[in-house]
């Protein structure tokens, strides 16, 4: 059984998509989100780098989170493309704040409202050639107001890597022989 408010978001997005009547009670245009530039990181060769993203809903309008509480809401989430010989480690979701809406008061959804944060893992392998690399995604988000769910979106994400060496073993010197030479 779809919750009040899948059933308002598939029947908004259903009159979006033929043009119904209702159209003219979409207030504007969906609301975008927002990233903040991301400065270069360093990476090291053979270790996971976290890469936080740090995105902006718009005052008045919310997503849903990366696990909203009904299979008919449409999750945030990342997709990013990597460079070859770097990895993708784990990407860490901030936890949605459950909250109720006037369209259904006693239904509380998982929505990121403001601004929130996405951790991603960079790994890049040994063999990779020291050097900026340039990680590509995308996010996809269906953005809502009180009153009405807009058709998803998505946003271009990218940020510069520089992969840089692992530190060098050192070898201790061996003991030097007890003999002088003189």
């Amino acid at each position: 059984m779809l919750s009040r408010r899948a059933a308002l978001c598939c029947w908004l997005t259903l009159t979006l998509l033929t043009g119904g009547p209702s159209l003219a009670q979409v207030p504007g245009k969906a609301p975008t989100i927002a990233i903040a530039p991301v400065p270069l990181v360093s990476a090291q060769r053979a270790q996971q780098t976290m890469v936080n993203l740090d995105f902006r809903v718009p005052p008045g309008y919310h997503v849903n989170s990366n696990t909203p509480k009904s299979e008919f809401l449409i999750p945030t989430a990342l997709k990013m493309d990597v460079p070859t010989d770097i990895i993708l480690g784990k990407i860490e979701y901030p936890q949605g704040e459950d909250r109720a809406f006037p369209f259904s008061p006693d239904e509380k959804l998982s929505v990121y409202s403001g601004d929130f944060t996405i951790a991603v893992g960079v790994h890049p392998l040994h063999s990779v050639v020291p050097g900026k690399y340039v990680i590509h995604g995308v996010l996809r988000y269906q953005a809502c107001d009180n009153s009405a769910c807009y058709p998803p979106k998505t946003l271009p994400v990218s940020f510069e890597v520089k992969v840089v060496k692992e530190p060098a073993t050192h070898k201790a010197n061996p003991a030097q022989s007890p003999h002088a030479h003189n």
